[in-house]
């Protein structure tokens, strides 16, 4: 194993990885790698490039058009399209109804895959996403699987997106989330599901201070070591 530290932080949809794994990054100094954020600056791709994703010849090429590249400002992680800043359209719902039908596709998921590992074999890195710690990065040193009441998740993501899309019921929300547990969970390539060394860590009662402590408790023995 290298020397460098990758911390895999796994989970549902909503449950906080992201601001649990930039708290962590800023932290320690590690750099902030958002896995999911690569996936859905490919389903805007598609959804901007019509790319029929049934048609594997389609995805293949458009595949070779897609160069993503991560600029960290004060430790905020944006991801650029083919040199465009796409880091808030690709929060936009459209795109959230894509994402895990895009994800599930084996040549996407094998292409982000190969770009996730040569990110982390110099640096010091936090990378958050769904199957880090399984297929990204399975001898990662310290895993972490987030979860949380399924409520109590689409109450959160409600309040994140719900300024920037007036018209958005919390109902629509809790079944995006729904679809996207079933999708993220039972999809061929790569799904959803625990590493067998993962640690749980459940926020539905925790405070973002208190999942940093928890992590960091986690984290830091490797520091000393």
């Amino acid at each position: 194993m290298s020397n460098n530290i990758i911390v895999a932080i796994d989970g549902y949809s909503s449950c906080g990885k992201s601001t649990l794994a930039k708290a962590l990054a800023k932290q320690l100094h590690f750099i902030y790698v958002d896995s999911g954020a690569m996936y859905r600056a490919v389903a805007l791709y598609f959804l901007r490039n019509n790319v029929d994703m049934a048609d594997h010849s389609q995805i293949e090429e458009a595949l070779k058009n897609i160069h993503l590249n991560f600029h960290s400002r004060d430790y905020e992680s944006h991801i650029t399209l083919n040199d465009e800043e796409v880091s808030e359209e690709i929060r936009q719902m459209p795109v959230s109804e894509k994402v895990s039908s895009v994800s599930a596709l084996k040549e996407v998921r094998r292409e982000m895959v190969k770009q996730q590992q040569r990110m982390g074999k110099s640096k010091n890195i936090v990378m958050d996403g769904r199957d880090i710690g399984t297929a990204v990065f399975p001898n990662a040193p310290v895993k972490l699987f987030m979860t949380a009441d399924p409520k109590v998740r689409a109450e959160r993501r409600f309040k994140e997106i719900h300024p920037k899309n007036p018209d958005i019921t919390l109902e629509e929300v809790f079944e995006n989330l729904a679809h996207r547990d079933y999708a993220d969970t039972t999809r061929a390539e790569s799904p959803l599901v625990r590493a067998e060394d993962a640690i749980i860590l459940d926020n539905t009662n925790l405070t973002p201070e208190q999942q940093l402590q928890f992590a960091l408790d986690k984290v830091e023995p490797l520091l000393k070591s």
